[in-house]
């Protein structure tokens, strides 16, 4: 199960990643709905990497809290997963933002609040100018989620990925931190 609430908005939670979530995190990202969005390599639970303080990224899982979830470690019943969010690279480059989202609650808006929630834990734990995140161009989802939180394009880079039977291209996005606090 998830671990202690790290941060909370009006419908989603971002709870510590443990162990026990490995398998969670195995089945999204062999999932075809989400795999080839993200361009996920398949790999086994031997392969995920869970708890390594020196890897430098944070890794969340999104959950929906049903009332009697506290702030520690929840009841299996308490909490419902539908995502992972990390931050890549938080230890010493722009921090690169990553996420997914179970599609049985595809376009509900879990997914824009839970990486703004990221965004602002970021800000609030590092004292980065700027975080980073990718989107396949033919993920239109995603690429909207991030120009919703304000993201600007910054590049592409051509056939980046074999996904699907074919090389996709990558836009790469970027929000600095004074977008971020300036917004509306």
């Amino acid at each position: 199960m998830p671990g202690p609430r790290v941060t909370q908005g009006e419908r989603v939670t971002l709870r510590t990643f443990e162990t026990e979530d490995v398998p969670f995190h195995q089945r999204g990202c062999t999932n075809p709905g989400i795999r080839y969005p993200i361009g996920s390599p398949v790999r086994n639970q031997e392969e995920i990497d869970v708890g390594d303080e020196n890897d430098g990224s944070d890794d969340f899982v999104v959950c929906l809290d049903g009332e009697a979830a506290g702030p520690g470690d929840p009841e299996k019943d308490q909490i419902q997963r539908i995502g992972m969010v990390h931050a890549n690279d938080v230890d010493w480059r722009r921090p690169e933002l990553a996420y997914w989202i179970a599609p049985e609650v595809h376009g509900e808006g879990y997914g824009t609040e839970a990486v703004a929630l990221l965004v602002d834990h970021v800000f609030r734990t590092y004292a980065h100018p700027a975080v980073g995140a990718g989107a396949y161009d033919f993920n239109d989802a995603s690429r909207g989620l991030l120009e919703s939180l304000g993201f600007s394009e910054e590049g592409r880079i051509r056939r980046d990925r074999f996904i699907d039977g074919e090389y996709v291209d990558r836009m790469e996005y970027g929000l600095l931190r004074e977008e971020w606090e300036d917004r509306e």
